[in-house]
Order: C-alpha cells, then structure tokens, then sequence
C-alpha cells in the first residue's frame, strides 16, 4: 500500500500557496489508485511540542548516565518517526518565515533527526530512511532569483537539505513558488505575471512528481 506522508506547516488556512500545492500533489497521488493512502499530519492545527529534554536528540543507549526523560514524550517522539519510516514518499509544505522554516515544522525536524536512529552516528551507519523521495514544496513572498541581493536568504530549504539529504540520505526534490505576495501588495505587473507562472508551473509539478513517485 503506497503511503504518501504529508505535512503542511504554513499558519495560512485559506490562502496559503504551499497548502494548495501539497494538496495538488496528495489529490494526485489517491487518483493514482484505492490503495494509495494519504497520512496528513497538520503541524500548524496540531502543533508539536518542543523536546521536553535535550536527551532525546539521542537513543537511549546514546544518553549520558542517569538520564531519565518523560515516558510520554519519549513515546510521542517514537510515534512521529514510526510514522516517518511507514512511509513511502515525504511531502513537506515549506513555507518562508522571516527567512527560515516555521517552528512548527523546525519542532518536528528535531523529533525525527536522532543519530543512531535515523541517522549515522559514528562509524555505526544508520540511515533507514536512505533513498526514500522527500518532496519540499517551498514557497516564499519575495524574488530570490540567482544574482540578485536575496539570492541565499532562503534559510530553510538548506537547513532542510542537511537534515533530510545528507544525515537521513533521502533523494530530495523541491518545488518552488516565489513572489507570492506580489499581487496582494500591488507589485508591478510583471511580478504579477512570474508569480502567476511560478504557481501554475508548481502546481504542474506536483501532479507529475505524484505520478512519477505513485
């Protein structure tokens, strides 16, 4: 049973662009068949919790000695990437706040990012996830075309690159829509015109990656 993970993190619940495109792709991926399941996790209606305790950045047998973290925190953490590795494709709605990710999805970052479990830790390699596509659907408000003054001020998908990429070894994509706030803060009409192309172009992708990845 193919199972698609989606997380959606933007506090938009209306007129969020990333939103939209996830749910172009999630909406592509249940036409491909009955058994294409769809696992939702909404981080911004159902927010995590931050770590209770900075030793469950690490297995237990990784932790310093009389370590004790909350059972139920431990559990919850547990779920979280039980559901990570149940899935067959990653699909993450990655939207630009204040140059970074949300807290929302930086809370989960840090739950399913444990050397030794997801990831290598010393000359034990680990990495389950390795190969696994994870799909980021990144949008931001602003231009941040190569050689321009805000060409490296997007601190997101590269954050998210080195976590998901090289510690956990998935094969990941991006998609991305910029400028998406340019028609509603009058930008000139040519903005307009490329944020409008961007966001179909995006939404194009995300049904083809459906397909190819289905």
């Amino acid at each position: 049973m193919p199972t698609l993970l989606q997380l959606d993190s933007s506090a938009d619940l209306t007129g969020s662009r990333s939103r939209a495109i996830t749910a172009t792709f999630a909406d592509t991926w249940r036409s491909l068949g009955d058994d294409h399941v769809v696992v939702h996790r909404d981080l911004h209606r159902d927010p995590l919790p931050h770590l209770a305790d900075a030793d469950l950045h690490f297995p237990p047998h990784l932790r310093p000695e009389g370590s004790s973290v909350d059972p139920a925190a431990e559990a919850q953490q547990s779920a979280i990437i039980d559901e990570l590795l149940s899935a067959d494709v990653l699909l993450v709605g990655v939207p630009l706040y204040n140059y970074s990710m949300p807290s929302t999805l930086k809370a989960w970052v840090d739950n399913i990012h444990v050397p030794g479990v997801t990831a290598t830790f010393g000359s034990a390699v680990t990495r389950p996830l390795a190969g696994r596509p994870a799909v980021l659907v990144s949008t931001r408000g602003g231009a941040y075309d190569p050689g321009t003054p805000t060409e490296f001020d997007d601190h997101a998908i590269p954050a998210l690159l080195l976590i998901l990429r090289d510690a956990l070894g998935m094969e990941v994509e991006t998609i991305v829509d910029t400028r998406t706030l340019s028609e509603r803060f009058g930008g000139p009409a040519t903005e307009v015109d490329k944020q409008h192309a961007e966001l179909r172009a995006a939404h194009d992708s995300a049904a083809s990656a459906a397909r190819r990845l289905g």
